[in-house]
């Protein structure tokens, strides 16, 4: 039985009129870019990730390029991140102007060690009159951008605790975790400025790109309708931005599809729990570790599989979609190199690179797909 990673038809099958008539009206009416849509949805979207304010923007991207000159980032400046992520998160570092300095990830969860971060600012930074400067660099450290990948919540205790000390904004790339939760809290909710991204692949996914920023910060929120429309009101203009603006028609489908959320949550969860359960008596295969306070919303559900490129083929040659997010870390991309890191840097993300593997998890997959996928993973290490 052929079994896909991701079939978002299957999802848009049960809101397919809803979607035809957020089409429909917006012919109707002729308001194609912003509007009261988008306004709406900032409204609902806010108030569901648990923030003051929400503003929408046109792709995960362009929220963290947004998010990063909100918060004042200058030419050269430090932004500590991390090297096992999708690109976007280091390439919109550099898009903005900034520098990537990366701290490695968690062996279990993938996400940011607080304890690396914390040990990189007290054995290379410095508190003075021109903010965080790293002593060997002479160059100021703007931000903090951890990333929630895979739809579980780094440890924000920690991350924002060493924030807090060393006075620096957390910029959380929430791109893979719309919904989830540290604690009581939600993605996007917990930093200085929380980055989404509606890539249709996404848990809220639109019918093309589309992104989103949270904030609690009146002043950031202003700041970052500006930047998203050229840096100003009309025709003028206090500063340089971009055109970042949402469609209309996209605002319409992701209010459609955010009052479905939670119930696709749920079906991704469940679909998990079966995973785990199914694969815990089989030593090659790690499901995945999620933090006691954390909810994940498994945006991927990714194992640690020993023989993972055997396995991966085995599983395609039958035609069951899985996928490798991500078989290079950024500090070892080509268009990095000039930031002086090597292979060894970073063991841990170089590791998982090497055994991450996802399979899928989608809320519509079926139980009896499912069980296609549990039975080719175990025949294969039966072998």
């Amino acid at each position: 039985m052929a079994v896909p990673l991701l079939d978002i038809n299957r999802q848009h099958a049960d809101i397919k009129d809803d979607l035809t008539k957020v089409f429909t009206d917006a012919l109707a009416n002729s308001r194609f870019i912003k509007g009261p849509e988008m306004e709406a949805l900032e409204t609902e979207f806010a108030q569901y990730a648990g923030t003051a304010h929400a503003v929408a923007c046109a792709s995960g991207t362009d929220a963290l390029i947004l998010a990063l000159q909100a918060i004042g980032l200058k030419r050269d400046e430090l932004v500590i991140t991390v090297p096992f992520t999708f690109f976007a998160t280091a390439g919109a570092i550099v898009r903005a102007g900034g520098t990537p300095v990366f701290i490695d990830v968690l062996p279990d969860t993938f996400n940011m060690d607080p304890d690396l971060l914390q040990s990189w600012l007290n054995d290379n930074c410095a508190i003075t009159e021109r903010g965080i400067i790293h002593r060997q660099s002479g160059k100021r450290v703007a931000a903090i951008m951890p990333v929630h990948i895979f739809g579980q919540i780094s440890n924000m205790d920690s991350i924002m605790a060493t924030a807090s000390t060393w006075e620096l904004p957390v910029v959380e790339d929430a791109a893979q975790a719309v919904g989830a939760k540290w604690k009581d809290s939600r993605a996007g909710s917990l930093g200085t400025i929380g980055c989404f991204s509606f890539f249709p692949s996404k848990n809220l996914g639109a019918l093309g790109d589309g992104g989103m920023l949270t904030t609690n910060d009146p002043e950031l929120a202003t700041r970052l309708r500006s930047i998203r429309e050229h840096g100003g009101l009309g025709y003028l203009h206090a500063e340089v931005g971009t055109n970042s603006r949402l469609d209309a028609i996209q605002a319409g489908f992701l209010r459609v599809k955010l009052a479905k959320l939670e119930q696709w949550h749920a079906g991704r969860r469940a679909n998990a729990d079966r995973y785990k359960e199914a694969f815990a008596d089989l030593s090659q295969v790690v499901t995945p570790v999620i933090d006691p306070r954390a909810w994940s919303i498994y945006n991927q559900y990714t194992i640690l599989a020993e023989n993972r490129d055997e396995l991966l083929q085995f599983l395609r040659d039958k035609q069951i979609g899985c996928a490798i997010y991500y078989p290079l870390p950024l500090h070892l991309q080509e268009c990095f190199k000039d930031l002086g890191y090597k292979e060894g840097d970073f063991p841990v993300s170089e590791t998982c690179s090497t055994k991450v593997m996802s399979l899928p998890v989608f809320g519509e997959l079926t139980k009896d797909e499912q069980d296609e996928v549990i039975a080719a993973v175990k025949e294969f290490y039966a072998k």
